[in-house]
């Protein structure tokens, strides 16, 4: 297939030029006077590539780029100015521009960039495709999934990734808030710097200030020596910050300072350090309720949730249990050298049933205790652990193991499962016997991750 190349410019003259110079049996050239030819042209042809004069005849260069930029497959675009308009051209990079050329121009300049795109687009498509193969196995990097809720996170992640813009992940412990990050930092401009993470829960409030500024020799006892912080170590890099919402009020306000100037001090110290550094953060909490507790900062939080990610628990994307039983249970093959046969049908039904309270760490846990212990032949309901394979009915044993709240959740859930089978699936009625608002039961439904499709009248 040929490299479509479209040339907007309204002088023939220079039109013919760039032909001229470009035209060899690999492209393609097109050609436009205006941007209406541009527009009908681009809708038609879909060039990769496109040539951009700033001054044309009915509307801006520069305009007419941001509105290419922002289609969903743009073309790559090299800017045509004037001599001497070096803000036209950075104007035009920061608007998604690959490249600028100053005219007058030489013929050599034209055609090492318009090979240097090719080259790029080329590897682009590659990318694209070997992305495509992946997402059909349900892979994104280190993340696995192939239900709706998470392809929409994987998308999400993919068009921020490209940006520097500020991310809030929400999530339940143990959904992959961590590996979410490391995928943004993965997929950017920093990815070749620093990815420095910091747990705002796993430490008490009197340390927390020093792991993120850092600290002086003497700035208090025990400071032996100087120390940089999350702050300094991240500088180029990206910096996560994860349980947001655990951090102290007094902390959260210096952060808010150095989101807001990209500036800090050490503990200690006075002299002002500037810092380059994406932020991406996450929490589990509900951080309304903390604004509204007086417990978080508003100011934080708007300045924080720029995009938003929230992560679906397990039970809700049961679909994607399969492919984590087989992905994990590869993994650790491989990890610990050991032959891999899976999980039996009675095995599997066991664990989609299963409510997940710890998510995809509890189900990577479990395969590897699992895949340790099992040696021979597929894993089956009796080498699960009994929470999972002993019935947690009132009659069964299972429950008496589980702590409080996961043993409450899985009697409900038995509960309410069995008098839906009892009303034939009938949610209103169902409700009426147990003495619940048909929408308290749908509400619960959702929550325990009862999936079965029932009858709302």
């Amino acid at each position: 297939m040929k490299y479509r190349i479209l040339v907007v410019d309204d002088e023939e003259a220079a039109r013919y030029g760039i032909r001229k110079a470009l035209q060899v049996k690999e492209h393609l050239i097109l050609e436009a006077a205006d941007l209406a030819s541009a527009r009908f042209l681009v809708e038609k042809e879909d060039p990769a590539l496109v040539l951009l004069d700033v001054n044309l005849p009915d509307g801006s260069g520069i305009d007419y780029l941001r509105e290419l930029s922002a289609r969903r497959r743009p073309p790559t675009v090299i800017v045509i100015t004037a001599h001497g308009s070096e803000r036209i051209a950075i104007e035009a990079i920061r608007a998604g521009a690959y490249e600028y050329l100053a005219k007058p121009f030489e013929v050599d300049e034209l055609r090492l960039l318009v090979k240097n795109a090719r080259e790029r687009d080329l590897l682009s498509e590659e990318n694209r495709v070997l992305k495509e193969e992946l997402g059909r196995d349900g892979r994104f990097g280190v993340m696995v999934g192939q239900s709706a809720a998470m392809k929409q996170v994987f998308d999400v992640v993919e068009r921020v990734a490209a940006t520097d813009v500020t991310v809030l992940i929400l999530g339940d412990s143990g959904t992959g808030k961590e590996l979410i990050a490391r995928e943004i930092h993965h997929r950017s401009s920093r990815s070749s710097m620093p990815f420095v993470a910091l747990n705002c829960a796993a430490l008490p409030d009197s340390l927390i200030e020093s792991e993120l500024f850092g600290h002086e020799k003497g700035a208090f006892t025990g400071a032996i020596a100087r120390r940089q912080g999350k702050f300094e170590l991240a500088d180029t890099g990206t910096l996560f910050l994860d349980e947001i919402g655990d951090m102290a009020i007094g902390t959260q306000a210096k952060v808010l300072r150095v989101l807001e100037e990209r500036r800090f001090e050490r503990l200690g110290s006075s002299e002002p350090l500037s810092v380059d550094v994406r932020i991406i953060c996450a929490t589990h909490r509900d951080l309304g309720q903390a604004i509204a507790r007086s417990e978080f900062r508003e100011d934080l939080y708007y300045r924080v949730r720029v995009v938003t990610i929230e992560l679906p628990p397990l039970r809700e994307r049961r679909e994607d249990i399969g492919l984590l039983l087989e992905y994990f249970g590869k993994t650790v093959a491989e990890k610990y050298r050991i032959q891999w046969s899976g999980f039996t049908e009675a095995a599997i039904q066991k664990l989609l049933n299963h409510p997940w309270p710890g998510n995809v760490r509890e189900l990577r846990n479990l395969v590897e205790r699992c895949a340790v212990l099992c040696t021979k032949g597929p894993i089956d309901v009796g080498d699960l652990p009994a929470e999972i394979s002993v019935p947690s009915g009132r009659g069964g044993t299972g429950c008496a193991q589980l702590p409080y709240e996961e043993a409450r959740a899985a009697f409900e859930r038995e509960y309410l499962a069995a008098v839906l089978d009892r009303h034939a699936g009938n949610i209103s009625q169902a409700a009426a016997a147990i003495g619940l608002h048909r929408q308290t039961l749908q509400y619960k439904l959702k929550q325990l991750g009862i999936r079965k499709t029932w009858s709302d009248v």
